[in-house]
C-alpha cells in the first residue's frame, strides 16, 4: 500500500496497477485512512475509500465515490466528515447495512400489509388495485425509509395530471399514509413521509333527488315489475333509506316484524356501527312479497342461483331506463328517502339516526331541502305578530 500525495495531476496520470497486481491501494499522505483504489480492469480511473475501525476494532472500508463522478477535493472533504462522524460514534457501514435491511414497499405491502388488512378491512381489494395499477411502479422498488415527502407529493400531482379525479388521487395518498403508519407501529419505519401532505379538495358529491313526477314514473315501473326481486330491492331502498350492500346483506334474523324494525349489523354498515332502521308500511309490504322467510337465510334471493344478490346493476339500469331516469343512481334512492323526510318537517337529527350517519356534517347536506319547513316556521311568527297587532288596534 504505497503512500502518495494525492493530487489532481497524480490522479490524471498515474491511475494504473503496478507490480502486475490486480489492484492497488494508493494511500493519501495528507489524510490518514483516505485512499484510492485502482484496478487493472479499469485503468485511468479509481474509487475513493475511507479505512476506519468500528466499535469492535474491526477494520472497515467505506466507499466514497469514483474519480469519474467526484473530484479529489470533494472526496477528501467527504472523508473528513465521515472521520468526524465516526469519532462521535457513528458507523457508516452499520448504517448502510441497516438501510439495506429495511423492507421495500412491495415486500411490505404484499407480505405484511395485505395479510393484516384482509380480515379487517372490507375494501382491501380496492387497496390492492390502487397498489398494482400505480403505486407499485413508483414506490414498489424503494425501501420504506427511502420514500421522501417530495416523491409522494410529485406522485400526487402526477395522478391529477393523468386525469384522475381529486378523490381518486387522494385515495392513493391515504393508502400510502396508512401503510407507513402501520410500518411505524410495527417498528419497521421511524417516521411517516406522507404525514401532513395536503389532499386535493373537490366537492364531487352528486345528489339526485326525485321530483314528484319522477318518483311517480319510477314507482310505476317498479310496481309493474313486482315479480323482479331487483324491483323489490329498489322499493325497499326507497322506503328505508338503506344502502344497496346493506339491503343485499340482510338476513331474516335481522328483521323484527313485531317491533317493526330491522338491524343493520356493524359488519355490513359503512359506519361500522350497529343501527336499527324503522320499517314503515311500504317496507313491510315489500317484505310480505318476498316469500323467502323460512326458506332462505337472506331476504333478497336470486331465484336462479338460490343465493343472495351480489350485483344488480344490469337489471337496475333496465328499470331506470324504462322510467326515463337514466341519470338516477341506485344510491339516489337513499337521497330521495332523506329528502322526503326533510321536506315533511322531520328533524335532521332524526334523519341522521335513520340513515346511520356517524357525523352530523354528512346529514347537513340535506339542510337546504328544509327551506319550505323553515319558511313555514318563520311565517308562524308573522301570523302571531299580525294577530297581536290586530288586538292592540
Amino acid at each position: 500500500m504505497p503512500v502518495v500525495k494525492l493530487s489532481e495531476s497524480f490522479i490524471k496520470n498515474n491511475l494504473q496497477c503496478i507490480d502486475s497486481k490486480h489492484r492497488n491501494e494508493l494511500c493519501d499522505s495528507e489524510l490518514p485512512g483516505f485512499y484510492l483504489e485502482v484496478r487493472a480492469t479499469s485503468p485511468g480511473q479509481g474509487t475513493y475509500y475511507l479505512r476506519y475501525k468500528d466499535n469492535s476494532g474491526k477494520t472497515c472500508h467505506q466507499k466514497i465515490g469514483r474519480t469519474t463522478d467526484i473530484t479529489l477535493v470533494e472526496a477528501r472533504k467527504r472523508a473528513k466528515t465521515l472521520k468526524a462522524e465516526i469519532a462521535l460514534g457513528s458507523d457508516p457501514r452499520r448504517d448502510e447495512k441497516a438501510m439495506k435491511a429495511v423492507l421495500t414497499f412491495s415486500d411490505f405491502f404484499e407480505n405484511h400489509y395485505l395479510p393484516y388488512v384482509k380480515p379487517r378491512k372490507r375494501s382491501w381489494k380496492r387497496d390492492d388495485e390502487l397498489y398494482r395499477l400505480r403505486i407499485k411502479a413508483v414506490f414498489g422498488h424503494k425501501r420504506l425509509n427511502e420514500i421522501s415527502r417530495q416523491q409522494v407529493q410529485s406522485f400526487h400531482t402526477a395522478l391529477k395530471e393523468e386525469g384522475l379525479a381529486a378523490a381518486t388521487s387522494n385515495l392513493h395518498i391515504k393508502l400510502l399514509k396508512h401503510c407507513c403508519n402501520l410500518a411505524i407501529d410495527w417498528e419497521m419505519l421511524d417516521k411517516n413521509p406522507v404525514a401532513r401532505i395536503p389532499l386535493y379538495f373537490e366537492d364531487n358529491r352528486v345528489e339526485n333527488y326525485l321530483s314528484d313526477t319522477e318518483l311517480e314514473r319510477l314507482l310505476t315501473v317498479l310496481h309493474a315489475n313486482r315479480n323482479s326481486p331487483v324491483s323489490l330491492i329498489a322499493l325497499f331502498a326507497l322506503s328505508t333509506g338503506c344502502r344497496m350492500q346493506e339491503i343485499m346483506s340482510l338476513k331474516w334474523l335481522d328483521v323484527d316484524l313485531v317491533k317493526g324494525v330491522l338491524t343493520i349489523r356493524a359488519t355490513n354498515s359503512k359506519s361500522k356501527r350497529l343501527r336499527t332502521v324503522p320499517l314503515n308500511q311500504t317496507a313491510l309490504e315489500v317484505l310480505n312479497q318476498l316469500n323467502t322467510q323460512g326458506k332462505f337465510e337472506y331476504l333478497f334471493i336470486n331465484r336462479l342461483t338460490g343465493m343472495p344478490y351480489r350485483n344488480i346493476h344490469k337489471v337496475w339500469n333496465r328499470l331506470r331506463e324504462k322510467a326515463g331516469l337514466k341519470h338516477l343512481r341506485f344510491h339516489d334512492l337513499r337521497h330521495t328517502h332523506a329528502s322526503i323526510m326533510v321536506n315533511n318537517g322531520i328533524s335532521l337529527y332524526s334523519v341522521q339516526q335513520i340513515l346511520g350517519h356517524s357525523d352530523p356534517k354528512v346529514t347537513m347536506r340535506y339542510a337546504h331541502l328544509s327551506t319550505k319547513t323553515l319558511q313555514e316556521a318563520s311565517n308562524s311568527v308573522s301570523i302571531k305578530i299580525r294577530e297581536a297587532t290586530t288586538t292592540t288596534i
